[in-house]
């Protein structure tokens, strides 16, 4: 009973890191490049007030809790281990993503005006959402890998 709370925190915690990053990509990263500098500007500085922390409490607690999990399953070393494994990088592949690029950005874009915005704009826009949609893909396939290895664990014979 008690893994099957662990598993169920991890799913929790894992689509709501994932939903985050979707659900931008799906609402405003395939349609940034119809949007002016002023509006790129003042859409960037309320996404990022919004998110950036509960996300810097989200996505390291969803870490913790998938090496939790992945430590239960390392004495069995069965499938559902490697799964759990491949889940756990899959999400500090994102998270490695997001501290190394896209918080960058993020820091550039909170100290921008339209007066003051960078020539290269849009070339940094493009940055940022090419590696947005690139940790959105590595979150969703944790999200998937651990939504896997948790139906493995609980296969019971009928």
């Amino acid at each position: 009973m008690k893994f099957n709370i662990v598993i169920a925190i991890n799913l929790i915690l894992s689509m709501l890191v994932t939903g985050v990053f979707w659900g931008t990509w799906f609402t405003l990263t395939r349609s940034i490049d119809q949007f002016s500098a002023a509006e790129f500007i003042h859409i960037g500085k309320v996404i990022i007030a919004n998110v950036a922390n509960p996300m810097k409490i989200l996505m390291p607690l969803t870490i913790l809790w998938l090496i939790v999990l992945t430590g239960m399953k390392y004495p069995t070393k069965g499938k559902d281990f490697y799964l759990f494994f491949g889940s756990l990088l899959l999400m500090i592949t994102t998270l490695l993503i997001t501290l190394l690029v896209e918080v960058p950005i993020d820091d550039e874009i909170k100290t921008w005006t339209v007066n003051n915005i960078l020539n290269n704009w849009e070339s940094i826009r493009e940055k940022w959402a090419w590696y947005h949609g690139l940790r959105t893909v590595t979150s969703i396939f944790s999200f998937v890998v651990l939504c896997v290895g948790s139906v493995l664990c609980n296969k019971r014979p009928v």
